[in-house]
């Protein structure tokens, strides 16, 4: 029997104490309040930890280096406690036949009850040939392993929309985990990277509540994609005020304008990182003084470049762009300093009338 996330703490020595604060912690990390903290902790006191095989296709591990750098929770609680994380070539101590042998144990004994979580995707062209796993195709294993698993997690943009291997011409036809397994429920958590907390916090939930988070037309959790970075970006009033850096290291630059005008792509992108942030929350690309290149959009790679400023921004509920957003706010401000001028030439104006009338009346 695998050991509960609250056997696991005990048996290192947690205290109850410390146990309760992590699930309020937890709580709060997913935005759940605290009415879901005795929810959690029931979870992790009851549920034993979920098998988690984790496959790596076509990629650079770069959502696994962002993984292990979690803060809340850490990456080690996660991997050691919350999760069996049975399977992972690159985070795993045992290699060749000794991985393998793990690995088609865990398929045969918890079938319909591992998660399988693929980094990365299966490249299609010349029969898979382009991405070998332990001397077979990546996509004949992807397909092997979907088949009994409870739910897949697309980790980053690879998995989740194919990124950069499947950018114009793609010539190995390098191809998203959904569109070669049909038959599973997925969930992607794009980025590239994602998120460290993201990742955490979508494995904490679907632990803690043994459902799939709710999901977006795309497929994304709302609860870290439901907004676009935009909407929460601290530099968002300088945006309405039409207040944006025309190029690198000018005057707005220095005064943390928007960074529109030179290519970021936080209005069209849907993501955590204006208020999630990343290194345990000390910063993200906008705070460090460069535009979002839009990396958790579906074909970012193909959008041009990272420096082209996007051109249909909605501004203000109407059909307007951003282009315009400094235009039209100064021709506000124009037709306000007007009607007060012309407000006060006719108070003045009938001032006067009134005095006049009163001079003839008397």
């Amino acid at each position: 029997m695998i050991e509960t996330f609250y056997d696991v703490l005990r048996r290192q020595g947690i205290t109850r104490r410390s146990f309760l604060k992590f699930c309020s912690l937890t709580a709060t990390s997913l935005g759940l309040g605290s009415a879901a903290v005795p929810k959690i902790v029931n979870a992790m006191e009851s549920k034993p930890r979920t098998p988690v095989l984790w496959l790596h296709g076509l990629e650079c591990t770069c959502c696994s280096e962002s993984f292990i750098r979690s803060a809340h929770p850490l990456s080690k609680d996660v991997v050691l406690s919350m999760i069996s994380l049975d399977y992972d070539d690159t985070l795993m101590a045992a290699a060749g036949h000794q991985a393998e042998a793990i690995f088609d144990e865990i398929v045969n004994k918890y079938r319909g009850q591992y998660i399988l979580a693929v980094e990365g995707n299966p490249p299609l062209n010349e029969d898979g040939m382009f991405c070998i796993h332990a001397g077979r195709p990546f996509v004949e294993k992807l397909r092997e392993v979907a088949k009994d698993a409870k739910a897949i997690i697309s980790w980053g943009s690879c998995a989740s929309w194919g990124c950069v291997q499947a950018a114009k011409p793609n010539p190995t036809r390098a191809t998203p985990v959904h569109k070669v397994i049909t038959d599973k429920p997925i969930i992607k958590v794009p980025g590239c990277p994602p998120i460290a907390e993201v990742m955490t916090g979508v494995i904490t939930y679907m632990l803690t509540f043994d459902r799939l988070p709710e999901l977006d037309r795309q497929g994304r959790p709302k609860m870290f994609y439901g907004q676009r970075i935009h909407d929460k970006c601290y530099r968002r009033p300088h945006f309405d005020a039409g207040q944006f850096v025309e190029q690198w290291d000018d005057e707005g630059a220095r005064k943390g304008y928007c960074l529109y005008k030179v290519g970021c792509k936080g209005p069209t992108t849907y993501n955590a990182c204006s208020t999630t942030r990343w290194n345990e929350g000390v910063s993200f690309p906008i705070a460090s003084g460069h535009g979002c290149i839009g990396c958790s959009e579906d074909g970012f790679w193909d959008k041009g470049s990272f420096y082209d400023r996007v051109t249909d921004i909605k501004q203000f509920g109407i059909e307007s762009n951003a282009d315009k957003v400094g235009g039209t706010v100064a021709a506000v401000a124009g037709a306000a300093v007007a009607a007060h001028a012309a407000v006060s030439a006719l108070t003045r104006a009938r001032g006067k009338q009134d005095v006049k009338d009163q001079a003839g009346g008397n």
